[in-house]
């Protein structure tokens, strides 16, 4: 389970965490708002919970066990049952809640799911909780945004500095296009993705597909730490070109510079919200 966050719905901090890249709201923070002395279970054992459940399910779930979730129908409401989230979610293999222990402990709910918890807690708590989920959403919205601003402006302005020097210092006839141009560049770009990531592009292409790493270049992959000493190192190896310094000691000098730099980042500044990119010892 990844960070939590946290909203404010009428005065009560709930978390929010991601959880398989779905967000699930804290129902145990939620229970802190309804007056009286109430638990998650006499929610659960209501019959109009179990069908909301058993429905939602039905709908998010594909390996939702419908022979217990009927057994549990036939016994919601009476007076002498109970059940616990840890009950429902081993006996049917559902997905809408989860019983968390440890640091983020307690119970976490589906947003659909939070919501309708939010209505036993009462209608304008629901609403409350609604509009501060929707504000969460938007903020991390407008930041992803920034972010990939931030990405691409960086990315495209080093580039050229980069390239500019592969250019003019690396390609001879640098006004006549050779074959072999395009291996240059590719050979200087997996110098720094070896000094920095531990692996070249084709070896990341080899061991990441792009369904399951969601990005289709390592450099998409990289976090906003890893962006900006991708780009220092760019500056720095467009130097060393021009002063002649050979390809073996630039790479050993943007190596000690990317393990520096990272060190120092991961001191001064929050960890990224963007996808870690993976990190190989070098064979």
């Amino acid at each position: 389970m990844a960070k939590k966050k946290v909203i404010t719905v009428d005065r009560t901090i709930i978390s929010v965490v991601h959880h398989n890249n779905i967000d699930y709201i804290s129902i145990t923070d939620m229970l802190k708002a309804k007056e009286g002395d109430f638990f998650i279970s006499d929610w659960l054992r209501n019959r109009n919970t179990i069908e909301f459940l058993s429905i939602w399910e039905s709908i998010n779930n594909p390996g939702f066990n419908y022979g217990e979730c009927a057994i549990i129908k036939s016994q919601a409401g009476l007076n002498n049952y109970k059940l616990s989230v840890k009950e429902w979610v081993e006996k049917t293999n559902a997905v809408g809640l989860l019983a968390k222990p440890g640091r983020y402990g307690g119970t976490y709910a589906h947003r659909d799911i939070a919501f309708e918890f939010g209505a036993w807690i009462s209608p304008s708590f629901k609403l409350y909780l609604i509009k501060e989920f929707q504000r969460l959403k938007e903020i991390e919205s407008d930041t992803h945004q920034l972010e990939w601003n931030f990405r691409r402006s960086l990315a495209a302005t080093n580039y050229r500095i980069h390239t500019d020097a592969i250019k003019e210092k690396l390609i001879p006839w640098a006004d006549t296009p050779q074959k072999s141009d395009v291996f240059i560049y590719a050979e200087e770009a997996d110098l720094i993705n070896l000094a920095l990531f531990g692996l070249t592009a084709k070896q990341w292409r080899e061991q990441h597909s792009e369904d399951v790493s969601g990005c289709r270049t390592i450099r998409e992959c990289a976090d906003t730490h890893r962006l900006i000493v991708l780009s220092n190192l760019e500056n720095l190896n467009a130097v060393w070109i021009r002063q002649g310094i050979g390809k073996k000691e630039r790479y050993e000098m943007m190596r000690e510079a990317a393990t520096s730099q990272l060190a120092s980042l991961q001191k001064c500044l929050p960890d990224p919200s963007a996808i870690e990119s993976p990190r190989r010892k070098r064979s």
